[in-house]
């Protein structure tokens, strides 16, 4: 039995005895089939070919593969009031990595975004010693290993401590949630997942259903996302992957590019 690894989206499947038939996270409309067809990879082989990228994004331990296999999201630890945070996630766990972690005071739960950025999740909150994984359960049906230490959250906000909650922000998947933290790195920050993508020019953050197929979210979508993110400040925001970060001046940032998306749209 073996879980096998989508190749184009990095998700971790239960295990199995041979690769499934297809992957459902791939065959959304929001995502895609690699152009050669469905290929599969395992924990295993993965570990052979590549070494993980750790090392500091913007003041923030970041750990992530490289760019040419899957999504190119790197995690984040979070040293939070409530403990030590993995924010995001990889398909790929090694040694080397939890040491890193726990070099660092360890992991006491993970949380994740969104489906696309599921991958190894349980194969990581293992190594860690079976720490909590947090999901929305807007996105439930999206969980392809379930795991005891999958627990769902619902509603809009979740406050784990005096300084972090997280945030249904929805839009990419129902379920699409972003982080606040009061005291990161240098004050409030907003880790979005790709919700609110930070976009290259690191000033402005967009709105997409799908990135791969350049489907824009709907205006009422971005619009309750707006009113939703009304009564939070933040200086930065961590965008998905590496570098992709507004530092300083976030709030301004997101107001401008809530304001200039929306004019867009209804132009």
């Amino acid at each position: 039995m073996t879980c096998f690894i989508c190749e184009t989206c990095g998700t971790q499947y239960a295990d199995s005895p041979a690769p499934p038939a297809r992957c459902a996270v791939c065959e959304d409309e929001r995502q895609y089939v690699g152009w050669q067809g469905q290929a599969w990879t395992t924990h295993e082989v993965l570990a052979a070919r590549y070494r993980l990228r750790i090392e500091d994004d913007a003041g923030l331990l970041g750990i992530g593969l490289p760019t040419d296999f899957a999504i190119p999201q790197r995690a984040l630890l979070l040293p939070a009031d409530l403990g030590n945070v993995l924010w995001e996630c990889v398909s790929l766990v090694t040694d080397e990595a939890v040491a890193a972690l726990r070099a660092r005071g360890g992991v006491d739960l993970m949380a994740i975004s969104h489906p696309h950025f599921y991958t190894s999740m349980v194969e990581w909150s293992e190594a860690l010693g079976g720490v909590p994984i947090l999901l929305h359960e807007a996105d439930r049906e999206w969980v392809q290993r379930p795991s005891k230490h999958i627990r769902f959250w619902s509603g809009d906000e979740l406050k784990l401590s005096h300084d972090v909650t997280l945030l249904r922000v929805g839009g990419h998947f129902d379920g699409s949630t972003a982080l606040h933290w009061k005291r990161g790195p240098r004050g409030a920050t907003l880790l979005p997942g790709d919700a609110l993508q930070v976009v290259l020019d690191r000033r402005h953050v967009t709105f997409m259903y799908s990135y791969p197929n350049y489907m824009p979210m709907k205006r009422t979508d971005v619009e309750r996302m707006q009113r939703l993110l009304e009564g939070y400040d933040f200086d930065d925001v961590f965008g998905f992957t590496w570098n992709r970060n507004i530092i300083g001046g976030g709030r301004a940032a997101v107001d401008a590019s809530f304001a200039r998306y929306l004019q867009a749209v209804a132009a």
